[in-house]
């Protein structure tokens, strides 16, 4: 008999990417983790987290048909949940909902929310509100690798940010938050100024090639997601992370640069 453990399961999860068109073009809202967070402590990360069993039923009564349910599901509440934000409309309405409302059910909703008090589905019937699933577009599917302790299968997903509403970081999970140009953040982790793990840099670099808000929902809702599990191999020049090439994040075999964490 093999005495090989099994790797532990990559739990579902998802993140997203919340853009808006600022003056030296596209920007990316990105919050830091606590340094007490066992996953990505200290490092620049996008607003998301673990898919749980009530957005599955969320996304079975709200969101069927739409691809990737769930996770959407899960990305709204985590990025309300993270930063404020509610990609969610009123029952009946197609606009989004606005900065006004949000205010007050951010007050009346959101700490509970956040310390497992209030259900999600409640909060959406408390307040007659739809979770806005077809604002996302997806970009991206990351799934930790094998050798993990601790392990991801994470959908990656672009939102336009409403413009009425403000985006800020929860003080609890995440300690900081900033809108920033993607290639900045990348050459600020490269000066030593910030913290990224290996998933966020590649999909900030595959960012940083869009100008506009528009430009990067449009390429994206073009393409088809692959899968990327990062494998290291033994090359010449040393150790280095290899990807699939038709992920399209210019190559496939990279430097170890950042934190091992995804």
């Amino acid at each position: 008999m093999s005495d090989v453990k099994p790797p532990p399961p990559a739990r579902p999860a998802a993140t997203v990417l919340l853009l808006r068109d600022g003056e030296a073009g596209l920007e990316v809202f990105m919050v830091v983790r606590h340094r007490a967070i066992e996953f990505a402590s200290g490092a620049l990360v996008f607003p998301g987290g673990r898919v749980e069993e009530g957005d599955r039923a969320i996304a079975a009564a709200t969101a069927s048909g739409a691809p990737l349910g769930d996770f959407r599901i899960a990305a709204i509440r985590e990025t309300f949940e993270e930063c404020g934000v509610l990609l969610a409309r009123p029952v009946g309405a197609e606009p989004l909902l606005d900065g006004g409302r949000l205010a007050v059910i951010e007050a009346a909703h959101r700490a509970a929310l956040n310390r497992g008090e209030l259900a999600w589905d409640h909060l959406l019937a408390t307040e007659a509100l739809v979770p806005a699933a077809d604002a996302l577009v997806h970009f991206a599917h990351w799934v930790t690798p094998a050798s993990r302790p601790k392990r991801f299968d994470t959908q990656f997903f672009l939102a336009a940010a409403p413009p009425d509403q403000l985006a800020v970081h929860d003080g609890g999970e995440s300690v900081d938050s900033v809108w920033i140009r993607p290639a900045q953040a990348v050459a600020e982790t490269d000066a030593g100024l910030r913290k990224l793990v290996f998933a966020t840099r590649k999909n900030l670099e595959k960012l940083a090639r869009f100008a506009s808000v528009a430009e990067a929902m449009e390429a994206a809702a073009a393409v088809r997601v692959v899968m990327v599990q990062p494998e290291m191999i033994r090359t010449e020049a040393g150790w280095r992370l290899r990807i699939p090439l038709a992920a399209d994040y210019g190559g496939d075999t990279f430097e170890v640069l950042d934190a091992p964490a995804m």
